[in-house]
């Protein structure tokens, strides 16, 4: 009789040697590269549901999942700057997270970008020492620069079925004299058509790059509908500060989570790793005492390390966007039945488009009189052949096109605070966009739409628009100056890119060290945007993946 081997999570399945909060672009991620070990048992929860809907793998769907199941529905507190608004930030809640909800655009950043990590973090993070693990993570399609990985988990690919008016587009970049050069070069980048976490026209998510083909390895167990609510500790009485790593400190042993509506105890025998990302790892970390101290007993929470750098240095990118008619052929026709047909059966069409399908960067004036380093942009432009208006969240009005700033490097540092100690209750965001004193940002993002109204009036461009406007509403009647202002104060929104709550950092007062090791505690680490120090001149998804494969060979003691 062949004798059965013992389960490596425990009698009741609650019990692993890592458990691994999130399963979005870093969780998933981490959570398959450490299965790969035989012996080591890995659970990995996430509070959503599983990434079935059809709306998650068709790529041109992806506003129809806002305000959804699958999305974790947050909205900042109102922000001064932009009319009093209160900016809708769409959060993945299922596996993939956010790569399950994203506009699928690879845009790993600028080299200096992850220089500048290591500067604040240490020489893991250095963009020499990280280009092994971009190699590692991508299937790059037609790869423009050795940095590029060729045969890595995630699929990144040219988009299948572009829509004609981002050639147009990227002509008159062009005309404007900005260089069109491939996606993804590590420094002089400039204009180029979006490379996509895309495979055969269908989204590439983590849950597909990462999780599925993991998905039988004796070791992982993945747990959807598994909201974590506080991560437990065999601690010392009393808490300790954030700098503090002596014996003393107090140990995690693993996580409260509700599970068919039963709190249960899920048990770590070696770490706890936090993914939920830049909004939901600081909020957890509150809730399990670790952050400022007195906001934390505001809410009656016992505090374990005084951090109070927990939920401060959010940053994120703000977009604000001219959209002016077109004469057609836009993805306003996306929805059309014979499109469904051409995609369900040759995945090609409209519905393969990502949305954003060309981007480029350029460096604005105000870049010099606020003493940025030469050499690098303050603003992305980025295009869709579509009016995106409305954050998202209303139908496609009609034929326009959308030529959009985005803020690269903002000045203005924001929160994430609790609103209760309840875990169900969402966290307080506040970006602060445009909040900083001497108002570089502003400046930048009134820069950034001047060179949208350049590019829009150039002789390219004029061959596909009407002269009129989708948005502003009745910019035709209005300066350019006068578009671009209310277009920042009334139009503007995030670009999905929340990242710096839970700094890295070789200081005492950030959050983590760079080893992504939660200060104050043991056992504990947090691996996704949210250890960011800076946000990169790119998105944030390709990094974040990184992120957790680094964490994955520094628990594997690899690096």
């Amino acid at each position: 009789m062949s004798r059965r081997r013992p389960s490596l999570f425990g009698r009741d399945g609650l019990e692993a040697d890592y458990v691994v909060v999130g399963a979005g672009s870093a969780g998933a991620a981490l959570a398959a590269r450490l299965s790969e070990d035989p012996t080591v048992s890995v659970l990995l929860l996430e509070a959503g549901g599983p990434d079935k809907a059809m709306e998650l793998h068709v790529p041109a769907a992806f506003s129809k999942l806002f305000r959804g199941a699958y999305d974790w529905n947050y909205d900042t507190i109102p922000q001064p700057a932009l009319e009093g608004r209160s900016v809708y930030w769409p959060r993945g809640r299922t596996l993939g997270g956010s790569s399950s909800l994203n506009a699928m655009m690879w845009v790993r950043g600028f080299a200096a970008d992850y220089d500048e990590w290591a500067d604040a973090a240490g020489p893991l993070w250095s963009w020499s020492a990280l280009v092994p693990y971009f190699r590692r993570v991508e299937h790059t399609t037609d790869p423009a620069d050795p940095t590029q990985g060729t045969d890595g988990a995630q699929a990144v690919e040219h988009q299948r079925d572009p829509r004609p008016h981002t050639a147009t587009f990227l002509s008159a970049a062009r005309e404007a004299g900005h260089p069109i050069t491939a996606a993804n070069l590590p420094t002089g980048q400039g204009f180029s058509q979006t490379m996509v976490s895309e495979h055969r026209g269908g989204r590439a998510s983590t849950a597909d790059s990462y999780l599925r083909p993991a998905k039988d390895r004796p070791g992982l167990k993945v747990l959807t509908g598994a909201h974590v609510r506080r991560v437990t500790f065999d601690a010392p009485t009393g808490s300790v500060a954030a700098g503090a790593n002596d014996d003393a400190e107090p140990r995690a042993t693993g996580v409260y989570v509700d599970l068919d509506g039963i709190t249960r105890h899920v048990r770590a025998r070696r770490e706890v790793i936090l993914s939920g990302g830049a909004i939901n790892t600081p909020q957890l970390l509150m809730l399990s005492g670790i952050g400022p101290a007195g906001h934390l007993a505001e809410h009656g929470i016992d505090v374990v390390v005084d951090s109070p750098d927990v939920g401060a240095n959010l940053q994120d990118h703000l977009v604000a966007g001219l959209a002016p008619e077109a004469t057609g052929g836009t993805l306003y026709d996306a929805e059309k039945p014979a499109e469904l047909v051409k995609y369900l059966t040759s995945r090609r069409g409209m519905l393969t488009s990502n949305v954003g399908e060309a981007y480029g960067f350029v460096r604005t004036p105000v870049a010099d009189t606020a003493g940025m380093p030469k050499g690098l942009p303050d603003i992305e432009i980025i295009f869709a052949p579509v009016p995106y208006v409305g954050e998202g969240l209303v139908p496609t009005p009609g034929h326009g096109l959308t030529v959009g700033a985005i803020l690269l490097r903002p000045r203005s540092r924001g929160t994430v605070r609790l609103a209760s100690a309840d875990p169900a209750a969402a966290p307080l965001i506040d970006p602060a966009y445009l909040s900083d004193a001497d108002g570089v940002d502003a400046a930048t993002m009134l820069a950034g739409l001047a060179e949208c109204e350049r590019l829009i009036d150039t002789d390219a461009m004029r061959t596909i628009t009407t002269g009129g406007w989708v948005q502003p509403d009745g910019g035709e009647h209005m300066t350019p100056a006068e578009r671009a202002e209310l277009s920042m104060r009334r139009y503007s929104h995030t670009l999905y890119h929340p990242v710096g709550t839970a700094r890295m950092g070789t200081d005492d007062a950030s959050v983590v060290d760079s080893e992504l090791r939660v200060r104050g505690v043991s056992g504990l680490r947090v691996a996704d945007a949210s250890v960011m120090p800076t946000v990169i001149r790119g998105h944030t998804n390709a990094p974040a993946i990184v992120i957790g494969e680094v964490a994955a060979d520094l628990l594997r003691g690899r690096r």
